[in-house]
């Protein structure tokens, strides 16, 4: 037996100091550790939310109408694709969401129901028209903003940003939260870049480029496209390289006839990285396919040597090589005088994949500090005068019985946020609310034990014997009720987002550490009186 109550205040001791450990990093004691301290603690502390650390809110819209025409734009290219290999002089043209085919024949809408079997077909004229059904379109529409998500979600973990909120909200928005920043430019630069990558080749027999200016202003675009629309050759497009002049800093753009049928594109990237130009010493980005786009890759290479390949990331022409040799392994790169900074944003946003369709920032807010504060504040004293004045009045009832629960609440309080700082939990304001209740639960469960144990000294039972005989009977009864919020906790997590999954984990981890400051701490401390002792009162 004594053995037994030994063992249970060494767990009790060891829990106290690793919670002491990991919270640590949020005290200002841990500025006068040792350095190899500071590097060997696997953690960082409990992170503090948007609503109480300040940072910044997003709103992203997904331009869902541009997803559906990317989608009927990708089927074409394929169609063509599939055309092509079967030797059929066929042309595939995408117009907003349809697709035309001609000329029409038996073994190009074969090809179609046998791939796309989800395509209706029929006959307009000269042309196949093809479109898909509003429930694919739908998919494709749930589909991206799912995609976008996950996409911005990886991004914003290669920026190195703390606990980021990402939700979805309303049919085609994405909530971003993140704590901290208080200057989300970079952030918005690499988060809204679309990042579709496309490589196309030059039309180099066109006699178009003698009457091409080398270079226009940025002004002029919109003027030059409308002027040129009705001169390029059916299939072709103009796409502009963004020329910086190094020693003034004026920005000006070279236009370039590029074909408009893509043959690879970024889906299909493995790798990217900054690599150093040794010749140069200028930075580029280094891309790797993956084995189906180093073989499309290879193939891309060996027909068209001695061809300029343009490397166009969304709608900008970055560099246009010659293609020397047919190049195996998947191995290509992206150079245009970058700056350091930017080849990595750049090596970010293809490493994270693009995004299924344009995403347009609509609403942008700066949390600042203050708020933040006063919240933190107003909260410990919430929680300060909540547990104080708990605290006396079970003094005040139970007397000394009471002095062990308020024990067992401190111990609470303390294991409580040593596991929010071991699991680097974000504490929000729900979250602090999370901690209150989970201090008046800690009470309760006391309460319930205690006035078992009255029930069984007013039997007549000796005050060890009414302490063991009221823990058994009421353990069930406190058990059940922790279970039952619990599982409350784990639906509001697996369903709420930001702050409710906050208040959800600081709930769950008050139920469990709560369990077992009532049940086993608080025994420990009467088994720890009573041993070899008989008592014959017990003030409660």
């Amino acid at each position: 037996m004594r053995k037994g109550i030994y063992i249970r205040i060494a767990i009790i001791t060891f829990t106290i100091i690793l919670a002491i450990i990991f919270f640590l990093p949020n005290t200002p004691l841990f500025t006068y550790m040792p350095d190899w301290w500071k590097k060997n603690l696997p953690n960082k502390g409990i992170v503090l939310g948007l609503d109480l650390r300040g940072g910044s809110h997003l709103i992203f819209e997904v331009d869902l109408k541009r997803a559906r025409e990317i989608t009927v734009e990708r089927i074409g290219m394929h169609l063509q694709s599939l055309l092509e290999k079967k030797n059929l002089k066929s042309s595939v043209k995408v117009q907003g969401e349809r697709i035309f085919i001609q000329p029409v024949n038996d073994e190009v809408k074969k090809i179609i129901k046998e791939n796309y079997p989800d395509l209706s077909s029929s006959e307009e004229g000269v042309n196949i028209v093809c479109q898909l059904p509003e429930s694919a379109f739908k998919r494709v529409e749930t589909t991206s903003v799912e995609q976008a998500i996950e996409v911005i979600r990886n991004r914003i973990d290669q920026l190195g940003v703390a606990e980021p909120a990402i939700h979805k909200q309303g049919e085609n928005e994405i909530v971003v939260q993140l704590p901290g920043v208080k200057d989300p430019k970079k952030a918005l630069e690499i988060i809204g870049k679309t990042a579709q990558l496309e490589f196309k080749l030059l039309d180099e027999e066109t006699t178009l480029w003698k009457e091409l200016p080398s270079l226009i202003k940025p002004q002029e675009e919109e003027v030059f496209l409308a002027q040129w629309k009705a001169k390029l050759p059916e299939g072709d497009e103009i796409i502009f390289q963004k020329i910086v002049n190094k020693e003034t800093g004026e920005v000006y753009k070279r236009p370039y006839i590029v074909k408009r049928n893509v043959l690879l594109t970024g889906d299909l990237l493995a790798e990217a990285h900054v690599s150093i130009d040794q010749r140069f010493n200028e930075p580029y980005v280094s891309l790797r396919f993956n084995d189906a786009g180093a073989k499309i890759f290879e193939d891309i290479t060996a027909k068209y040597v001695k061809r300029r390949l343009a490397i166009i990331l969304d709608g900008n022409l970055y560099s246009a090589p010659v293609i020397q040799e047919k190049i195996e392994g998947g191995n290509a790169q992206i150079s245009g005088n970058f700056t350091l900074d930017e080849a990595k944003d750049l090596a970010i946003v293809l490493r994270a994949g693009a995004l299924p369709a344009p995403v347009k920032l609509i609403q942008n807010v700066t949390v600042g500090p203050t708020l933040g504060k006063d919240s933190i504040e107003a909260g410990k004293l919430a929680v300060i005068i909540a547990s104080i004045l708990v605290s006396l009045f079970m003094i005040l009832y139970y007397r000394l019985s009471g002095v062990i629960a308020d024990f067992a609440l401190i111990l609470n309080i303390l294991l409580l946020i040593g596991a929010l700082a071991a699991l680097n939990a974000t504490l929000t304001l729900p979250g602090i609310a999370g901690i209150a209740l989970a201090v008046g639960m800690a009470v309760d469960s006391n309460v319930l034990m205690f006035e078992r144990i009255r029930e069984e000294l007013r039997l007549g039972k000796t005050p060890k014997a009414a302490i063991e005989t009221g823990y058994k009977k009421a353990f069930w009864t406190i058990f059940d009720s922790h279970v039952t919020t619990l599982i409350t906790a784990a639906v509001l997590f697996h369903f709420g987002s930001g702050p409710i999954k906050g208040f959800a984990v600081t709930l769950s981890l008050g139920v469990a550490i709560n369990l077992f400051t009532a049940l086993i701490g608080t025994k420990t401390v009467f088994d720890f009186i009573y041993i070899g002792k008989e008592r014959k009162s017990l003030s409660i």
